[in-house]
């Protein structure tokens, strides 16, 4: 508690006292401390927002959980994560920053890799921290650690000592997580900065797909097939001890799936019929129905606002030939036929893409005390939104020095109307490809994908490309030709929010 308390000082001092003051906030007044909801943020790993069977009446895959909270809560239609690959994603939803702002300008972070967000700036957990949260955070990390090292060598770690900095620097007052994805060494748990391998290391084996992860060290105890289970039990013991406090808490938990490896617990095997990654999206609704029954034996479900999404779009490719190579007959290969499983739904492309498929995500919203049952949004919103929704909701008063590209939602949570409409979502892809949505215009300012589909392209090299998405929803027709003022006007909303360090007032 004490380093989480140093962290907020420091954060108060670097900003003038202004970001973590809990009075005379002149923008947003404090709720009474008893309405203040408990905050879940439970974010999947490449699901997909074809996966759960609420987005998609043909999946053949039962996602029960996924299913009630749309029936319960508010289901979002057009939700968007900030980047279509993992580590940019997670450093906009801590900082409500685009992470093409920081240092990493493409791909993503590996396990041994430093820190990426500055130590100075405001995250989600200061923000819940300074209006009297209990902040923790369980599962996957992926946002650079400063593991303790043996000599200047990234990957010769002293694991018998804690990470420099980590969750515990950034105002979580409890972590327990995994480095990065689970495909990446070194493969170990780390519990309030501390690696947990007291039963010793050995060296984990390169293994392909569907079960894919690369060598390094792991802890003799780390089960792969065995690590969302043991993560959700530390969720759901989180929630059980905070609820019991009194004080109100904010949860995030960041999944392992249903990203590689596809490795369903053995309890999951088959049930699907779909090969190992419909099993993992049946086992990470389950974990999803643990958190909810979690809440529901607290007796906490009406006062906690919980929302599930997903990092960015599914890994899986869709197939149209009748006789195309299937993850369903063979397991290792990485694709659905489309009458098989739709993981992005109609969208084209997948995961990393700068397409539809890439950054679309699933979201749903469920806080009984607050959300209208089977409720629906169709406004566009951004991972990036959740640190002004959450200030908003429990009335801090955000500085202008952080969320520099967040704008608070809590007004659709209820079903009104925004005071004023959003500013333009920026997408971002694998390789730095850049596109911008505003209204049911998107420009992609590239010549191809951004990612894996061919043709990749390149950032910023033309022919641009234009869709009207409330027409062509599956980008198949580029009408920047029959549209150039409109492509004109968004490549210059573009670079505007590109230069200006932030998208206020665009």
């Amino acid at each position: 508690m004490k380093r989480t308390m140093d962290r907020r000082n420091f954060i108060r001092a670097a900003m003038g006292g202004a970001a973590l003051a809990l009075t005379s906030m002149g923008r947003a007044q404090s709720p009474a401390p008893n309405t203040l909801p408990n905050v879940i943020f439970l974010m999947a790993d490449d699901m997909g927002f074809g996966d759960p069977r609420c987005n998609n009446a043909l999946s053949k895959i039962p996602t029960p959980n996924l299913d009630r909270l749309a029936l319960e809560g508010m289901r979002f239609t057009d939700a968007h994560s900030p980047s279509a690959v993992c580590t940019p994603t997670r450093y906009g939803v801590l900082t409500g920053r685009y992470c093409w702002r920081s240092r990493l300008k493409r791909g993503v972070l590996m396990g041994y890799d430093k820190h990426l967000i500055s130590p100075d700036r405001l995250t989600i957990a200061d923000v819940m921290g300074a209006k009297g949260y209990h902040t923790g955070i369980v599962g996957k990390w992926h946002l650079g650690l400063d593991w303790a090292l043996k000599s200047d060598k990234q990957d010769d770690v002293d694991f018998s000592r804690p990470v420099t900095i980590g969750p515990v620097q950034y105002g979580f007052d409890y972590s327990y997580l995994v480095p990065a994805s689970l495909d990446m060494a070194p493969y170990v748990y780390v519990e309030n900065n501390r690696p947990l391998v007291e039963a010793g290391l050995v060296e984990q084996p390169a293994l392909s797909f569907p079960t894919f992860v690369r060598k390094g060290p792991r802890a003799k105890d780390f089960d792969m097939a065995g690590t969302l289970d043991h993560l959700t039990e530390k969720a759901c013991g989180y929630i059980s001890q905070r609820a019991s406090s009194g004080k109100p808490f904010f949860l995030y938990f960041p999944l392992t799936s249903p990203h590689k490896p596809a490795w369903p617990h053995p309890r999951f095997e088959g049930q699907s019929g779909l090969g190992p990654y419909g099993d993992f999206i049946i086992q990470t609704d389950w974990t999803i129905g643990q958190v909810l029954k979690a809440l529901d034996d607290a007796k906490i479900a009406d006062n906690t606002l919980i929302i599930v999404s997903s990092d960015n779009g599914s890994y899986m490719y869709r197939r149209d030939a009748d006789d195309a190579p299937n993850h369903v007959d063979d397991p290792s290969v990485q694709a659905y036929r489309a009458d098989q499983h739709r993981a992005n739904s109609i969208y084209r492309g997948t995961k990393a893409d700068i397409w539809e498929a890439g950054h679309r995500v699933p979201f749903l919203a469920r806080w009984p005390a607050q959300i209208a049952k089977g409720s629906r949004c169709e406004e566009t919103i951004c991972h990036t939104d959740l640190m002004a929704t959450f200030a908003e909701i429990t009335g801090y008063d955000l500085p202008d020095n952080a969320g520099e590209d967040s704008f608070s939602f809590a007004p659709l949570l209820k079903g009104q109307s925004r005071p004023t409409p959003r500013p333009p979502v920026i997408h971002h892809s694998v390789n730095g490809t850049f596109a911008i949505r505003d209204g049911n215009w998107k420009l992609v300012a590239s010549d191809g994908s951004g990612g894996r589909e061919k043709p990749a392209g390149k950032p910023f090299q033309k022919p641009f490309q234009l869709f009207d998405l409330s027409r062509d929803p599956m980008e198949k027709n580029n009408v920047i030709d029959d549209h150039p003022e409109e492509a004109r006007k968004l490549e210059e909303k573009l670079r505007i929010i590109r230069s200006s360090g932030h998208s206020r007032g665009v």
